[in-house]
């Protein structure tokens, strides 16, 4: 009995050094007071709205509200000078997608996005947006696209004698419950929605790449490219990893040498010791990320992502 609560307690002791070492963090190995600062922030993960969790052993993935923050610290540090984007995701929900690639829009200071091993969908929209993007030949570029999916459990339902009833003051308020299947009007007013958000998607992408919306569109279908084919389509400015982005950063900032700042956020214990990847949940090319259902009944949980 002794041993267990032993173990209770370590486990709460655990958990509020998690929470507590959650927080933000500005590292370099150099004083801060140097005129040739580059931020790097990395991007890793699903992108999601969400802040930081203090829940054990949950994924934080890439919150906008972090990086946002971060973007902005960067424009507000006189000593730094440019950043660059380490870009590792799949995507992840529509507006947490288009608040970073926002801030990155407005950032006064050049931007040059890494792609490393991944930059889909969502990850894409947030690279679009920068001055410059270098990608490494084999990465995943691209797969401009919008889902929203969800388990509809009807037929399951059906066999065990299970029925579903809800009562709603809404005609559409239970669209989207995994208790029914969706009309014809349910699937086309979605897929209605879906495709406007596509159709800004696509608008975004093309005006930051200084394509035409036409050119964008044939791209849009949803499938990934390899770095080198994106550098051939003009989805990416150039080939490489983070030699070249550094190069690049040189280049649009005027420095002839650089001091790497790492801006991001520290993990908490149970992060790095559970090994948490977003990528699990995810598969390539599907688009910005996964539809998500936090409640069943309520339709306002099929989130689009990208």
């Amino acid at each position: 009995m002794k041993k267990w609560k032993f173990v209770i307690v370590l486990l709460i002791i655990l958990w509020l050094a998690a929470i507590i070492t959650s927080n933000y963090i500005k590292e370099n190995n150099k004083p801060s007071f140097q005129d040739n600062n580059i931020a790097l922030i990395p991007i890793s993960g699903e992108i999601t709205s969400f802040g930081d969790s203090s829940l054990p052993f949950s994924a934080s993935g890439a919150s906008s509200e972090i990086l946002v923050d971060l973007i902005k610290k960067a424009n507000d540090d006189g000593s730094i000078k440019g950043i660059i984007l380490e870009i590792n995701s799949p995507g992840g929900t529509v507006v947490a997608s288009k608040e970073i690639a926002d801030a990155v829009k407005q950032s006064k200071k050049p931007v040059v996005a890494w792609i490393r091993e991944l930059g889909a969908s969502g990850a894409y929209w947030v690279a679009s947006s920068s001055n410059w993007i270098i990608s490494d030949p084999m990465s995943i570029t691209g797969s401009i696209g919008v889902i929203g999916s969800y388990l509809e459990f009807e037929k399951l339902m059906q066999k065990y004698g299970i029925t579903y009833e809800q009562l709603t003051t809404g005609k559409y308020k239970d669209t989207g419950s995994p208790f029914r299947a969706l009309t014809n009007e349910e699937r086309n007013l979605l897929q209605g929605k879906l495709n406007i958000i596509h159709d800004y998607f696509v608008t975004d992408v093309a005006k930051n790449r200084n394509l035409t919306k036409e050119q964008v569109d044939q791209l849009a279908t949803g499938i990934f490219y390899l770095g080198v084919e994106a550098k051939d389509l003009g989805l990416v400015d150039g080939l490489g990893g983070k030699k070249e982005a550094e190069e690049k950063i040189k280049e649009l900032t005027g420095l002839k040498t650089i001091n790497l700042v790492s801006y991001q956020r520290k993990k908490s214990f149970f992060e790095s010791l559970a090994g948490l990847s977003a990528y699990n949940s995810y598969f390539i090319g599907k688009g910005i990320g996964e539809g998500i259902i936090a409640k069943a009944s309520d339709s306002k949980n099929l989130i689009p992502t990208v």
